[in-house]
């Protein structure tokens, strides 16, 4: 059987790609939602592969047996069938077990927590203006790029509704926090809003939070950052099913 290593592993890893694909939304854990078809394609070319490689090596094997009998006949008794390699890379099926079967979680708070407080290269200027109506519905990466480079205040005086997950500060401070990915989970980046006004929810806990703009630091310096929020309300929900935020 170790000479199946290889196709079963392939297949492993396809079957895996497949499932958080075709059978579920767990992909967008890892990807942006414009790669599923491209995962999809990917997923059943390597079972295809994986099918049609254990298919010419049992070939092969019959084909290399029936060569043996020839030349030794039925009663020689020694079959040497090549070098199958070692047992011990079957121990590479696990981690493609592990993804079939029990998918990572999104990124959360640990990976948030790792990365400094990088803001986008941008220069102080005027944004567009926001929809009417209160609340507005906003992304945290869209709230911190104005409460921190919005020369026309377009925030003042608006209530808005964002949603993410739960960090603490170590001086008991607490944010609503989103990660930004902009091709695959590799790529993350974090915005935090600081929120005031609730009691802090436990961490990794997702949260919508309606409130409003709490001026900070001069426009475009460190001060400014992270944004604050005085929440009026600060609801528990679901994890969405796409977990990231997109440029």
């Amino acid at each position: 059987m170790r000479r199946y290593g290889g196709p079963v592993l392939l297949c492993l890893v396809g079957a895996a790609a497949l499932r958080i694909t075709l059978f579920s939304d767990l992909y967008l854990r890892y990807v942006q939602h414009a790669l599923r078809p491209y995962l999809i394609v990917s997923g059943i070319a390597l079972i295809l592969l994986g099918v049609t490689t254990a298919a010419l090596r049992s070939r092969t094997a019959d084909d290399h047996e029936n060569h043996q009998d020839d030349r030794h006949g039925d009663g020689d008794g020694h079959g040497h069938h090549g070098a199958a390699g070692p047992r011990i890379a079957w121990l590479l099926t696990l981690p493609a077990l592990a993804l079939l079967l029990f998918p990572p979680p999104a990124l959360g708070s640990y990976s948030a927590g790792r990365e400094a407080a990088q803001r986008a290269a941008q220069g102080v200027g005027a944004f567009p203006a926001l929809p009417a109506g209160n609340p507005v519905e906003l992304t945290l990466a869209e709230f911190s790029s104005r409460a921190i480079y919005d020369s026309g205040r377009s925030l003042t005086g608006r209530t808005v509704r964002m949603t993410g997950f739960a960090t603490h500060g170590s001086d008991g401070t607490w944010y609503l926090t989103r990660l930004m990915v902009t091709c695959c989970a590799a790529d993350a980046t974090t915005s935090k809003v600081e929120i005031r006004g609730e009691d802090a929810p436990p961490t990794d806990t997702w949260v919508t939070v309606t409130g409003t703009w709490h001026p900070k630091g001069k426009l475009g310096s460190d001060a400014a950052w992270p944004p604050v929020l005085d929440a009026g309300s600060a609801k528990t929900v679901k994890q969405p099913s796409d977990p990231y935020e997109t440029p």
